[in-house]
């Protein structure tokens, strides 16, 4: 009788052990799901930020748009705004006010028109992207003086910061991008 009640306690602490084993697996599975999930969405928000940092590149280098008078590039706007102090401010993804700011759609660039229109940039999933863009200095070209020296010309840095953002998420992934252009010195 002592064996058989021994190796019904024996066979509980194995089935404890196999039930703490699956739930720890169940646990584990599902935790990684959340975490494949999570890096998905911040790619896809990546994707987003780089895709409004092209957008800038494209406006700014878009004949058609540089031909038209009367409207400006996102880099020529931002020149004419203050510059950023970047030891006092930084250029946010959230502030509407202070910065250029242009937006990409699923409507894609229209290289007629300032691409500020309203929308998400896909919508499976929802998401959108957008840029800031800010005048940092007027500085001497590095790197070309020999070829400019004594000119009237110098280096315009820019900074570009793309932002992209998935319905419903509380996060909003971005990255930065420096530019210099060549201009004339003092131009405003």
């Amino acid at each position: 009788m002592k064996q058989q009640g021994l190796v019904m306690v024996f066979a509980l602490l194995v089935l404890m052990s196999i039930t703490i084993l699956g739930v720890a697996s169940v646990s584990s599975g599902l935790m990684q799901n959340k975490m494949a999930v999570s890096m998905e969405k911040r790619s896809l928000a990546f994707d987003a930020a780089e895709a409004a940092i092209g957008g800038v590149v494209f406006e700014s280098e878009s004949e058609t748009l540089l031909s038209n008078p009367a409207i400006l590039d996102p880099l020529s706007e931002a020149r004419q705004l203050p510059a950023i102090d970047l030891a006092a401010q930084n250029l946010n993804c959230l502030d509407n006010v202070n910065w250029t700011n242009r937006t990409v759609t699923t409507a894609g660039l229209d290289d007629l028109n300032q691409n500020t229109a309203a929308g998400n940039y896909d919508d499976n999933p929802a998401m959108t992207s957008w840029s800031r863009t800010a005048f940092v200095r007027e500085r001497a070209c590095l790197g070309s003086s020999n070829v400019i020296g004594g000119s009237n010309i110098s280096c315009h840095v820019f900074m570009v910061k793309g932002c992209g953002q998935l319905a419903g998420s509380g996060y909003i992934v971005a990255n930065t991008l420096n530019a210099s252009v060549f201009a004339p010195a003092g131009q405003q």
